[in-house]
């Protein structure tokens, strides 16, 4: 029985028209991750019920039967490195990397997702198409754009596609800069009839996301999701999560939850609540109540990420009585300051608290998610959450704790995308992991030069779409990068202009014409209320008349 074959659907494909649309609809990894990915799920399940559409999926290590000429060409991005994978599957089919070298015998390949709508810009060249924002409206409606453009060429496919709301068409978009090292100039559409800035598109329904399949085949083994909220109220100044998928949104109880994991639990025994800020959702105590009946006692609960203050006995508890034997909580820092810098509106005895009613409810163990190089950080703010974590061991004797910890990575559409990487959080990397070993406490650090390319793509231009095919020929590692910018001086700007400096509030950035959810001004609002909590010292080195951000 093939991988497909063992996959329970939760919805009812149609057979196409026919004359339907052949698509391929592409996750740039393998067949277990992409499978494991909502976003995925949904775009796969939306085009599989159109009677007008004929869907194939592709992943890396496998793929459906594929048609012999698709007209449309489809990749859900979720994570910035998977690049090299886009690359690998167009050459696999024999598309052109780049759009300009397509003609109208090739498909329009197009892109989604949320690195895409963060900052397509280090891709633009090889996307003809990116939508941008969520997907249960603006699917639909690029779909049936191109229905009417279908018999056209292509460049006209591609001007009238341009007039769709949240559809970006790149190369109908000039950009011009200082000199090939330097900023941008302007970013201007070279056709009259499309937008100059094209707006995210945003879903404002109650009735979320749930998983469309079931396998074992996936990461998470027979996982059925639930989207219980979109976004996040709390609005940490560095966080694309929340800041890009503003406003926050939660499932209707009765309308959306409550049904989505009935439809789960005919086919599996695993239900997994996702979202940024599951436990903020106003009524997740008459959700946990649901889930608490005896008819379920035999259902395994798997929660994203939450709140420290929500972490009560009861959830706990509860969690545990479903087969949970740890929660996650982000907490940034021990630093009550670099909290208010970061907008993380929580105590240190609440995260302490946290604990001890993870460990009085039946939970084992407990992590811990933080963040090194925050804007503002000093030594000492980072020697304050070795305390912190000294003093949950004490308050939790017996609770296994982890902490795991990232650099700080700027992120498009965010107070922080000004503000660049802090090359000292390698050094408190390496301090946090000597300190907590001697303690006891589980330390996992994400890679600090794996979070250095992160950052790079995240606030980078088209001029890196050079250095990414370099990097595909030198291999996958860290040095690729360096060789290939080494190779590249003069013809496009250094690692440090992209990754390491603050950046002028006047500056055109790579996304300025991609509008997100809140507007420059509140962004700026924003971040002036983050610099208000900076030490004295680096407020000394900042300019003050407004068109500049601090100096390290």
């Amino acid at each position: 029985m093939s991988v497909f074959q063992q996959e329970k659907l939760l919805f009812t494909p149609v057979s196409g028209d026919s004359d339907a649309v052949p698509v391929i609809f592409a996750f740039p990894n393998e067949y277990s991750i992409g499978i494991t990915s909502l976003g995925y799920q949904i775009v796969w399940a939306t085009l599989a019920q159109r009677s007008d559409v004929n869907v194939s999926r592709l992943f890396v290590d496998l793929h459906e039967p594929l048609p012999r000429n698709p007209e449309l060409l489809g990749f859900s991005v979720s994570w910035e490195l998977d690049y090299i994978n886009i690359f690998n599957l167009l050459e696999s089919l024999d598309i052109s990397l780049h759009s300009c070298d397509r003609d109208n015998n090739h498909p329009l390949v197009f892109g989604g997702g949320s690195v895409l709508t963060a900052n397509p810009e280090p891709f633009a060249d090889f996307f003809d198409v990116i939508l941008l924002g969520d997907g249960e409206e603006l699917l639909d409606n690029f779909i049936a754009a191109y229905q009417e453009v279908r018999k056209c060429d292509r460049a006209t496919k591609l001007r009238h596609l341009a007039t769709v709301p949240g559809v970006y068409v790149p190369n109908l978009y000039r950009v011009s800069y200082y000199s090939p090292e330097r900023e941008i100039t302007e970013i201007a559409p070279t056709i009259p009839d499309i937008p100059d800035t094209v707006q995210k598109q945003t879903y404002r329904g109650n009735v979320l996301s749930a998983s469309t399949v079931v396998t074992e085949n996936a990461a998470w083994e027979n996982i059925y999701m639930v989207e219980v909220v979109r976004s996040c109220p709390e609005m940490c100044r560095f966080c694309l999560a929340s800041y890009l998928t503003l406003p926050f949104r939660t499932a209707s109880l009765a309308g959306s939850l409550i049904p989505a994991i009935a439809r789960g639990l005919e086919v599996t025994n695993r239900i997994g609540l996702l979202g940024a800020s599951v436990t903020q959702h106003p009524e997740f105590e008459a959700l946990l109540d649901y889930l608490s009946q005896p008819q379920y006692r035999d259902v395994r609960l798997s929660i994203a990420s939450v709140r420290t203050n929500t972490v009560t006995k009861k959830l706990a508890a509860t969690l545990a009585a479903r087969d949970t034997r740890s929660i996650t909580v982000a907490i940034e820092s021990g630093s009550a300051r670099l909290r208010q810098i970061v907008n993380k509106k929580l105590s240190n005895e609440e995260i302490i608290q946290a604990a001890v009613n993870a460990k009085a409810g039946g939970l084992k163990a407990i992590k811990f998610y933080g963040m090194v190089g925050i804007p503002g950080e000093e030594v000492t703010d980072v020697e304050q959450t070795v305390a912190m974590m000294e003093a949950v061991k004490q308050a939790a004797p017996g609770l296994r704790l982890t902490l795991g910890c990232s650099t700080f990575v700027p992120k498009a559409h965010t107070p922080f995308q000004w503000l660049g990487v802090n090359p000292d959080a390698k050094k408190r990397l390496k301090y946090l992991e000597k300190q907590l070993g001697k303690r006891g406490i589980d330390f996992r650090p994400e890679s600090y030069n794996w979070s250095i390319i992160q950052a790079l793509i995240s606030r980078g231009d088209r001029r890196l779409a050079k250095l990414l095919k370099l990097t595909r020929t030198y291999g996958e590692s860290v040095g690729s990068y360096k060789r290939a910018f080494k190779q590249l001086r003069g013809q496009i700007p250094d690692l440090d202009y992209y990754v390491h400096q603050d950046w002028h509030r006047d500056r055109i950035l790579p996304w300025q014409h991609l509008q997100g959810a809140l507007p420059k001004t509140t962004l700026v609002k924003h971040l002036d209320d983050a610099l208000s909590y900076f030490p004295q010292s680096q407020q000394d080195n900042s300019v003050l008349d407004n068109t500049t951000l601090i100096k390290r």
